[in-house]
This record gives C-alpha cells, structure tokens and sequence, in this order.
C-alpha cells in the first residue's frame, strides 16, 4: 500500500512536470523572439513601428502596420466565409444526413485536410486568381486577382475541414435523450437543434471556431501564392496585401546583411505569435463568461 502511495505521487508529479513543460514552451519561443528582436526595439519605438506603414529596409524604414492589417483582414475574411457555411455543413451532417452520405463527407473533409497547402496555393493560382479578376472587371475595379479576397477564399477553404470536423464530433457528443425530451415537448427538429443541441455544444463549437482562426492565422505558402505580397495598407478586398506569415517565409534569410533587418523579422513573428496568443485568451475568457451565464 505504501508503494502505491508513492508510485501515485511520483505519476502525478511527473505529469504536472509534463504540463509544466508543455505550457512553458511558448514563453520560451516568445522569450527567444524578444531577445533576437531586442536590438530594433532598442533603436526604434515599438508604437512607430507598430503604426508604421512605411517598409524599406535599405533605408533602415520597418513599419509593420501593412502586414498586421493584412493578417488581420485576410483571415477575417476567411473566417466570415468560412464559418456559417461550416456550422450548417456539420449540423446537417450531424443531425440530417443519411449514414453513408455522412461516411462519404467524413472522407471528402479527410482528404481536404491532408491536402498540402502548396496544392491549395497552386490551384488558387490556377482558378482564384483568374476568378476574382473577371469578378473585379465586371464590377468595375481593375485587379490583378491577387489580393484580399483570394487570400480570404483559400484560407477559407482550408479552415473548412478543421471546423466541420471537430463541429461535427461535438455536436454527437450531446446526448439522443436531450434531443428525444425537446422533441417529446412538442418542438419541431430544427427547433430542438437550435435550443439545445447547439446551446449544448456552445463550447466546443467554439474551440473548433477558435481552431480555425489559429489555422487561417498561420497559414503561410498558399496564401503566400496568391495575396499579392505588396507592403501596403489595402483600401478594398480587391488589393494585394502582406501578410505577416508571408514576410517571414519571403525574406527571412536574405539580405541578412542589412542593419536590423533580421530583428526586425524576428519581431514581426514575435507579433504574429501575440497576435494569435491575445485572440486565444479572448476567446477562452468569452468562453468563460459564457459558461457562468
């Protein structure tokens, strides 16, 4: 009994240590990001070149504002798109489809999953791009396809397996006698779904909402491919943007000769990881207060 005791106490210390680690992993990146990037927050105030929007690293010029607003704005765009028709995609599948329909979707939303994004960025190349010039044309607005809005639809694109997926799974996990006891009170089926089968799996269809931003926040080489990668504030969705994501993966290890111009990027990821970190803590602490209502 004593030796169980103590096998139960060095289990349970070895995984709070296995926590501890896990957690602290993105303070250390963070750590890193900071010292790497100390020497341009020493020369330069961090609110100039947060709200900045001039970029030329020959002169020595590091504004960020272009590419925080690109991110931002591409994957809202995304994310606009992509979760109402992800929500009604899993309730349908969930609460509607027949068994074998539902099997064939599983696969089809595997298999979009395991695509490589350089896949999805060749044929936004091949067929966004064209599409959102005609679009641009006949409404009047001279584009060259690359811009906000194909950014927007591929990244949409590729959050929509993630979010149907794990939508999906939560919304299977509330329980058939919830749904039999609505229906028993005389609601039709979509009424029940609505007031207690989604109110049920709130939370989760939450986190997979969450997860997909995280997806759309990260994604670098198809959006990469087709949001134009010019510097400069967008003034519509037809614009070319620069997301940060796609600085890093354009520049980092070139002209590292440069004076502050490898800082300089390492702080541009040092944002980006904040970024993401702040919507994450947002959107928990909602999910929290939602929780106690």
């Amino acid at each position: 009994m004593y030796w169980r005791k103590i096998t139960d106490k060095v289990v349970a210390k070895s995984m709070l240590i296995g926590v501890a680690f896990a957690n602290s992993i993105v303070f250390l990146i963070a750590l890193g990001l900071l010292i790497k990037s100390w020497p341009i927050l020493t020369k330069k105030s961090i609110f100039h070149l947060l709200l900045s929007s001039s970029w030329h690293p020959m002169k020595g010029e590091f504004g960020f504002y272009p590419f925080i607003i690109g991110t931002l704005e591409v994957t809202a765009i995304a994310m606009i798109l992509a979760v109402p028709v992800c929500l009604l995609s899993a309730i349908y599948l969930s609460e509607y489809a027949h068994s074998r329909f539902r099997d064939l979707a599983h696969l089809v939303i595997d298999i979009m999953a395991a695509i490589p994004s350089v896949i999805y960025g060749l044929w936004g190349v091949i067929v966004l791009v064209p599409f959102v010039r005609a679009l641009g044309q006949a409404i009047g607005v001279q584009t060259t396809g690359y811009s906000l809005l194909a950014g927007g639809i591929i990244l949409a694109i590729m959050v929509t397996p993630v979010i149907i997926s794990v939508s999906m799974e939560v919304l299977r996990t509330v329980p058939v006698q919830a749904r039999e006891t609505a229906l028993a009170l005389g609601t039709t089926k979509w009424e029940a779904i609505k007031h207690v089968v989604l109110r049920s799996a709130l939370h989760g269809i939450a986190s997979a909402i969450v997860l997909g931003f995280a997806r759309a926040f990260g994604e670098t080489i198809a959006v990469l491919m087709i949001v134009g990668n010019v510097p400069k504030v967008p003034r519509s969705i037809f614009d070319p943007a620069y997301p940060l994501p796609a600085l890093l993966a354009n520049n980092y290890g070139e002209m590292m000769s440069i004076p502050l111009y490898n800082s300089a990027l390492l702080l541009s990821a040092l944002i980006l990881l904040l970024l993401v970190s702040a919507f994450n803590i947002t959107a928990h602490l909602t999910l929290m207060r939602i929780e106690k209502r």
